[in-house]
């Protein structure tokens, strides 16, 4: 008799194990990061309920993928981002930061830098989420050009945020980019 009990026990710890894990991989945003509430986030690309869950609890009135139209094909994400923000009010920008040919440049230009900063200095706008695919490195450069120049952080305050949302340190490249938006 105990060995019908042992194998029940373990089939109600894997069922619930199993179910935690779909719970996360539901209602998780991927590399989510808020840079201030209630006016800039950053993630990578939402999916299914992430939109729900980002409408509900953080309010998002305009979402910016930084994302190339070339890469709209993948996983059919773009359709469904732009049928999602279309049914329930949400602004739409495309500001994309292209490094097709040069993946290791990343950084926004100064037609992006303003298109930003202007979407940004519209309050109708907030709160705004920024996201590419992996919400690394493209969103942490776009972010940190609203750091810097509309909210006015040092150099230092918007490197520990660009390596919060990287998850690695700032790169020397990087650290001049910073520079630069300063000045």
């Amino acid at each position: 008799m105990k060995k019908k009990k042992s194998s029940f026990g373990w089939i109600i710890v894997v069922l619930a194990v199993a179910f935690a894990v779909f719970l996360v991989r539901h209602f998780h945003i991927k590399n989510f990061n808020i840079i201030e509430p209630d006016v800039l986030y950053t993630s990578g690309q939402p999916r299914g309920m992430d939109y729900t869950r980002l409408l509900y609890k953080y309010h998002i009135a305009t979402i910016v993928s930084v994302r190339m139209p070339s890469e709209h094909i993948e996983k059919n994400w773009h359709n469904e981002e732009i049928t999602w923000v279309r049914n329930n009010g949400v602004k739409y920008e495309e500001l994309p930061i292209d490094r097709s040919i040069d993946r290791s440049n990343y950084f926004p230009d100064m037609i992006t830098q303003r298109q930003f900063l202007e979407l940004m200095s519209d309050k109708q706008n907030l709160p705004v989420l920024v996201h590419g695919s992996s919400g690394r490195k493209r969103v942490a450069m776009l972010a940190a050009v609203w750091l810097i120049k509309g909210k006015g952080l040092s150099v230092d305050e918007t490197a520990r945020m660009v390596e919060k949302i990287k998850s690695k340190q700032v790169t020397n490249e990087e650290m001049k980019f910073l520079q630069e938006l300063k000045n």
